[in-house]
């Protein structure tokens, strides 16, 4: 036994320099596919290495940890990101980024608790990093936004989906009767699988529907298109006649970056693609293409550092005849310090991208930009459910609704993308118009004009009992002018809030008359004087408004009283009650020579017409309010009248007021 013991030993040691070189051969081979961007295969050597690395040996196992780490992160592999990350952490890797990549992934878990932690870790060290106080506040905001999801309603479509990953869907048509997408199934070309990603190269494919609306089972397009290289995130011009791609090549001796390229359709099948001529930079990726709405812009993504804000940036080029303008960064209203990718547009022009940068629900995060007419974006997450803690992107819309397809991982365990549709359920706002003239009854030859600042501009004529509905859309602002033959102009302005839910809104529009005298509601004069009241400030506005859409009009400004007090006395007071009103609409921009006040004192007693019957029982159509008619009527009836005869009224003199000038 004794004798066996330095043999024991020498075993040991030679076992143990033996795993020292295999650890160091895994490494080197490791850093070698690294380099080429081959992830999937690096990514195994990595680990070869880190289990071939004594656990003493801390400094060595935490940076084969971290290589691990960064590995399984670019492949979406984002449970074992997570335990290589928590490794070199443990192992007290240098470098402080560890504990912000190790962050990112808890937020991806939701596990908001020790996410937070680790992005206060990071913190310490880098305390102004934009990411890492993003990631603080997406521990905020997505728990709330899950809590509180939007009206979108978002599934899983099984009859697009496979076993492999399918991503980045695209209209074919302007009818939406065909979708393209990417997809790495068993139908793409080749056997081999990538040494970036550990799966097939993927290819395009497209699914159609038949005459009932029904998806087909997707092919791969038919034609050139597709090659034994990667062929992904394809777009469309306006037209649908050319195809405009990513496509990936490799190499076993250097790196290749992605490129875009550029097909043309014939029929139904695609030719080769050829790479588009813009690109002259052999180190920097162009992906994810997107044609703007109108065909004049190519938008694309990429790290080749010009004006750069962070890692993948989305760029343009203008696209006229054919050839292809200077290149232009989005500038910091889109590019943030992470990564901005998979542009795509909505008819509307408005600019729907993933982003990690900012903050969100985890991973990549769908947003909406709005183009402002100045030119600058306003940006919008998508929130829950369009959005989840995986990495959703690649949205596309069905012609103008506000439906269509995206891609995501979310729920995937080996990060493998799928095909979601989603679709916000409409809401309704329906405007009810009715159109009577001031103190009677309907106008059944009204007209309403509607002008929105969508561009809306419309006429329309009510119905006999002066009313119509008309539907109008959440967020747009509408001006109304109300009008018929023989009544002044009445406007109104309405904004239809984009609220999510239905709406219902009611315009009323009392038309004046050219012919009678109109009352003016709510006007108060201070006791036996011409003071106005505070309470007439409504009132008198709303007289000024009229004069103001009624240009060409003039007026005469009258005051009445009962038949109480002396005759000239109430003549004076109620001719200065009637100057007050003028004097008001005069301070408050109403031309002098529009205006003539006229007090009558008792001597014009009101006359009912058959709308106040229907307040007043005891009154009839026609009736004359004179003294003798008041004093036959029971004391509450004859205040009643009293008060009726207290007015002050206006009537059209001239409609053609400048007119002419």
């Amino acid at each position: 036994m004794k004798r066996l013991v330095p043999q024991l030993c020498f075993l040991l040691t030679l076992l143990l320099m033996l795993a020292g070189c295999g650890a160091e051969s895994a490494l080197r081979k490791a850093d070698q596919h690294y380099a080429l961007g081959e992830y999937y295969e690096a990514a195994s050597y990595y680990k070869k290495a880190y289990g071939a690395t004594k656990a003493k040996d801390k400094e060595r196992r935490a940076q084969r940890a971290f290589m691990m780490g960064e590995c399984y992160r670019r492949i979406n592999s984002n449970a074992r990101a997570l335990g290589a990350y928590q490794n070199a952490v443990r192992y007290h890797y240098p470098d402080s980024i560890a504990y912000l990549h190790l962050a990112n992934l808890l937020l991806q878990k939701s596990d908001y608790k020790n996410a937070v932690t680790n992005y206060q870790t990071y913190l310490e060290a880098d305390s102004g990093n934009v990411l890492a106080l993003n990631g603080l506040e997406s521990c905020k905001l997505a728990p709330e936004w899950k809590k509180n999801p939007t009206r979108h309603i978002v599934k899983k479509e099984t009859f697009f989906n496979s076993r492999r990953s399918e991503y980045s869907p695209a209209y074919g048509d302007a009818d939406g009767t065909s979708l393209y997408f990417t997809s790495t199934r068993d139908k793409a070309l080749g056997e081999d699988k990538s040494l970036i990603t550990g799966v097939k190269a993927p290819d395009i494919f497209v699914a159609s529907q038949n005459e009932n609306g029904k998806w087909q089972k997707p092919e791969a397009v038919e034609g050139s298109l597709n090659t034994e290289y990667e062929d992904g995130a394809c777009c469309f011009t306006p037209d649908f006649q050319t195809m405009y791609l990513t496509r990936c090549a490799t190499d076993e001796s250097a790196a290749r970056p992605a490129q875009i390229v550029k097909s043309s359709r014939s029929d139904a099948s695609w030719a080769a693609a050829t790479v588009c001529d813009f690109i002259t930079d052999t180190i920097s990726s162009y992906a994810h293409p997107a044609v703007s709405p109108d065909g004049a812009w190519l938008y694309f993504v990429s790290d080749l550092g010009m004006d750069a804000m962070g890692g993948y940036d989305i760029y343009r080029i203008s696209i006229s005849g054919g050839q292809f303008g200077g290149i232009e960064n989005l500038g910091p209203e889109i590019n943030t310090p992470g990564d901005e990718m998979f542009p795509t547009f909505r008819q509307n022009g408005d600019l729907y991208f993933s982003s990690n940068g900012r903050p969100g629900m985890g991973g990549l995060d769908i947003f909406c930009a709005h183009q402002e007419e100045d030119g600058h974006w306003t940006v919008t997450n998508m929130q829950s459910p369009v959005n989840s803690p995986g990495d959703d992107f690649g949205m596309t819309f069905q012609g103008p609704y506000n439906r269509g397809f995206f891609s995501s991982n979310r729920n995937d365990g080996r990060g493998m993308d799928h095909i979601f549709s989603f679709e916000l359920p409409e809401t309704i706002h329906n405007l009810t118009v009715w159109v009577y003239e001031k103190d009677g009854y309907a106008l059944e030859d009204g007209l309403v004009y509607l002008i929105g600042n969508d561009g809306t501009n419309e006429k329309i004529n009510v119905k006999n009992d002066g009313s119509f509905v008309q539907r109008v859309t959440p967020g747009v602002s509408y001006v109304l002018l109300g009008t018929c033959k023989g009544f002044l102009n009445y406007k109104q302005e309405l904004v239809a809030d984009s609220t999510a839910e239905n709406r219902e809104y009611e315009l009323y529009f009392p038309l004046s008359s050219i012919t009678r005298p109109v009352l003016i509601d709510n006007i108060f004069y201070e006791f036996d004087k011409a003071t106005l009241t505070e309470a007439s400030t409504a009132a008198l506005d709303e007289l000024v408004n009229l004069l103001n859409d009624n240009p060409n009009v003039t007026i005469e400004l009258s005051a009445h009283c009962d038949y109480k007090g002396n005759d000239a006395y109430n003549e004076r007071l109620s001719q200065r009650r009637a100057e007050s009103v003028v004097n008001y609409l005069i301070a408050h921009g109403i031309e002098k020579d529009r205006l003539t006040p006229k007090g009558y004192g008792e001597s014009k007693p009101k006359t009912v017409r058959k709308k106040l019957t229907e307040k007043y029982d005891f009154l009839h159509e026609g009736d004359v309010l004179t003294e003798s008619f008041i004093l036959a009527l029971p004391e509450e009836q004859q205040e009643i009248c009293n008060q009726l005869n207290r007015r002050t009224e206006f009537k059209v003199i001239r409609t053609t007021y400048h007119l002419f000038d």
